[in-house]
């Protein structure tokens, strides 16, 4: 079995900066990406990680609706249609799922220190709570579905503020696990993953 590098040239390598180390264990097929960021002072982000799930299989032609379906079958109610706001800003009260109902977006997650993400339609980013995000540039068409957790309905949206960092921690550390995946259940990855 081949060596892997130490992780400070693994990140170099990748062009990734130290905040933002997505982890090497290998994907298997229905599992997601799994990215972590570290606390850069101004966005919290988690101790547990990103989960990217790739070309969700989705049925009908109307992908939001199926998404929506999807989400609310496995207890996370959609809240939104939209697409990702253009600065960075997280959610320290609540988990969040974004379903990529149409177009492609470069996303960055974790930060200004954070990683460049690619999305398209049918893809399903999982945000645990304090999670940096921002749209970097997307598709004139770009729609996304926005779910959380039930008891995590009233979230809210924090900027990247440093005055706002300590508070925000406080908030993250009580925000509940989810009791399912939003897009594979209970037996899914997220609880696996994220206990």
């Amino acid at each position: 079995m081949p060596r892997r590098p130490p992780l400070s040239i693994l990140s170099l390598v990748l062009g990734l900066a130290p905040a933002a180390l997505a982890l090497a264990a290998p994907v298997g097929a229905g599992q997601p990406e799994r990215l972590r960021f570290a606390d850069d002072g101004v966005i919290p982000n988690s101790r547990l990680p990103v989960l990217l799930y790739r070309q969700v299989p989705l049925e009908g032609a109307d992908r939001a609706a199926a998404l929506e379906e999807l989400f609310v079958t496995y207890g996370w109610p959609p809240q939104w249609r939209y697409g990702v706001y253009r600065y960075h800003h997280y959610h320290p009260n609540a988990h969040e799922v974004l379903g990529v109902a149409r177009g492609r977006a470069k996303l960055r997650l974790g930060g200004e220190q954070g990683q460049d993400v690619q999305v398209t339609a049918g893809d399903v980013v999982v945000l645990p709570a304090g999670t940096g995000h921002r749209n970097l540039e997307s598709s004139a068409d770009f729609l996304v579905v926005g779910a959380y957790p039930p008891d995590q309905q009233d979230f809210i949206t924090q900027r990247a503020d440093p005055a706002a960092h300590a508070r925000s921690v406080g908030l993250i550390a009580g925000v509940p696990l989810p009791a399912s995946d939003p897009v594979t259940g209970r037996e899914g990855a997220l609880p696996a993953l994220w206990r």
